[in-house]
C-alpha cells in the first residue's frame, strides 16, 4: 500500500499536482478566433461586418432573427444566408466588435447582439484588477515572502 497517498507519514508533496489541475480547469477558456472561418475573403468579411455593425448600432440590441430581417432589407452584398450571417456575427464577437448579452424573460432566454463600446472594454478589465490576490500556503512560507530592501541613504 505504499502507492496510496495520505496513508503513512510525511507525504506532503502530492497536493501540488492537484492544485495545478484545479487552477487549469477553473480558468475561463480563451476564444480561438482563428478557427472561426467567415467563409469569404477577409476584406469582404470586414465590409459585411461593417454593414452588420451599422445595423446593430442603428436599431439597438437585436436578436439573430431581427438582425437577419434588417440585413435582408439592407441587401448586404456577400451575405449568402442567415447561417452565413450567424458565422459572421460569431467572428465579430470573437474579435470584440460586437457583444452578446442574455436576458431572461420567464422560462425563456433572449440573446441580443449589440455594438462593443469602450465602456464595455473597461468593465471587462476592471474586475480582474480589483480582485486582491488570494494568499495560499506560499504567502506564509518565509521562502516566498518578499524581502524588504533597506532604504537608500539620501
Amino acid at each position: 500500500m505504499q502507492f496510496v497517498r495520505g496513508v503513512g507519514g510525511g507525504g506532503g508533496g502530492g497536493g501540488g499536482a492537484w492544485e495545478v489541475l484545479r487552477r487549469h480547469f477553473s480558468r475561463k477558456r480563451a476564444v480561438d478566433i482563428r478557427r472561426i472561418n467567415p467563409k469569404v475573403p477577409k476584406e469582404e468579411a470586414v465590409a459585411i461586418s461593417g454593414r452588420l455593425l451599422q445595423i446593430l448600432a442603428d436599431n439597438g440590441p437585436l436578436t439573430v432573427g431581427n438582425t437577419w430581417n434588417h440585413a435582408k432589407d439592407a441587401a448586404i452584398d456577400g451575405l449568402n444566408s442567415k447561417t452565413h450571417m450567424k458565422v459572421l456575427l460569431k467572428w465579430m464577437w470573437g474579435r470584440r466588435i460586437i457583444k452578446l448579452s442574455c436576458t431572461q424573460v420567464g422560462n425563456t432566454k433572449k440573446f441580443l447582439y449589440s455594438p462593443f463600446t469602450a465602456d464595455d472594454a473597461e468593465a471587462t478589465e476592471e474586475p480582474a484588477e480589483e480582485q486582491p490576490k488570494k494568499k495560499g500556503w506560499k504567502g506564509k512560507h518565509p521562502k516566498y515572502q518578499t524581502k524588504k530592501q533597506p532604504a537608500a541613504a539620501a
